[in-house]
């Protein structure tokens, strides 16, 4: 399991409290619906970090209870730290005859193609994911499109020309995210430079907090940080300086730090996994790579309410455009292909 450090957890509690802190369930004691075959309808969950990161295992977990709430599912949910662990708990999930498990993450595929052949009664659908096989699936969110609208508005809001992005650890979801976030930012402000970086970990807020440090002493005003609970840590450092602005990722984190943080690029994690129970409770679920975006109205930029009156008008007119268009399927998201990648 993976572990919060004191000074994280006093971190946590500045930033506030969160609904998905709630203790995990490993099992729930309502009595479980059945599938179309008449088989438990028992869905599990695997996330690699801490579901009271008021970002992605956060999203991931209220997902979870809602296809307990919506569906009358059994729910189970391990956090991990290691593929071994990510393996080993897929297994005693197949082993147990669970129906859906899902991994929530990237790193979760490889573990998943090994175990789905041995247990072919439980699907295995990971998030982020791009292989698909009898028994197992995929979700690919389309964060690229919201984030570079993000960095239309971040590039409109620089008073420096120096934009940061924070990432976790260099995923390709979260790379293509940050290429379209500073295609963004320049194409509204040309001579603006994106500063990347990435810290090494989802957990650690300590470190995400020191990361947005050096880049704000760097003259760095505006951040958009995709690094679950590492994230918050850089949310408190933009907090602490009074001077710069950040954009959360995943859940709406616009009520985390509301006076400084301009939106969230957010993934609607419980429709996502609500979608996917439905049709796997029903028998009609066919294995195969999930592709939900702006047009399926899974992610979108929310604009925090607040400061909204800080985006120049003709700014947020041509953000709402290219979002209603990205809705309707007419318009994707250029990427800067020379972002995101760490510099040395």
């Amino acid at each position: 399991m993976i572990r919060i450090t004191s000074t994280a957890l006093a971190l946590l509690a500045t930033l506030g409290a969160c609904d998905g802190s709630r203790a995990p369930a490993k099992r729930d004691s309502t009595s479980a619906a059945t599938t179309s075959s008449g088989a438990p309808f028992k869905v599990a969950l695997l996330t690699s970090g801490p579901i009271s990161d008021q970002s992605w295992n956060a999203g991931a977990y209220q997902g979870l209870l809602e296809i307990r709430d919506s569906l009358g599912a059994r729910i189970s949910h391990i956090q991990t730290k290691t593929p071994a662990e990510f393996e080993e708990n897929f297994r005693q999930y197949g082993a147990q005859g669970y129906t859906l498990a899902f991994g929530h993450g990237f790193e979760f595929q490889d573990a998943a193609a090994r175990v789905a052949p041995s247990y072919p009664h439980t699907i295995y659908v990971t998030t982020s994911g791009s292989t698909a096989g009898p028994n197992l699936a995929g979700m690919e969110f389309g964060f690229a499109g919201p984030s570079y609208l993000a960095g239309i508005v971040a590039g409109s809001l620089t008073k420096t020309g120096k934009v940061g992005v924070i990432g976790g650890t260099e995923l390709p979801p979260v790379r293509e995210s940050f290429q379209a976030f500073a295609r963004g930012v320049h194409d509204a402000n040309p001579s603006a430079t994106v500063a990347t970086s990435y810290i090494g970990s989802w957990d650690d807020v300590s470190a995400g907090k020191e990361q947005a440090l050096a880049q704000l002493a760097r003259g760095v005003d505006v951040v958009f940080q995709n690094a679950d609970a590492a994230g918050l840590g850089v949310i408190q450092a933009v907090r602490e300086s009074k001077t710069a602005l950040v954009f959360g990722s995943n859940s709406n984190q616009n009520g985390v730090a509301p006076e400084v943080t301009v939106g969230s690029v957010v993934i609607n994690l419980p429709l996502a996994f609500l979608t996917i129970a439905r049709e796997v409770k029903a028998g009609t679920f066919k294995p195969r790579v999930v592709e939900l975006g702006a047009e399926s109205r899974v992610v979108t930029l929310v604009l925090n309410p607040a400061l909204q009156a800080r985006i120049p008008a003709d700014v947020r007119v041509r953000v709402d455009s290219l979002q209603q268009l990205m809705f309707a399927g007419k318009f994707v998201a250029p990427l800067d292909t020379t972002a995101g990648t760490a510099k040395p």
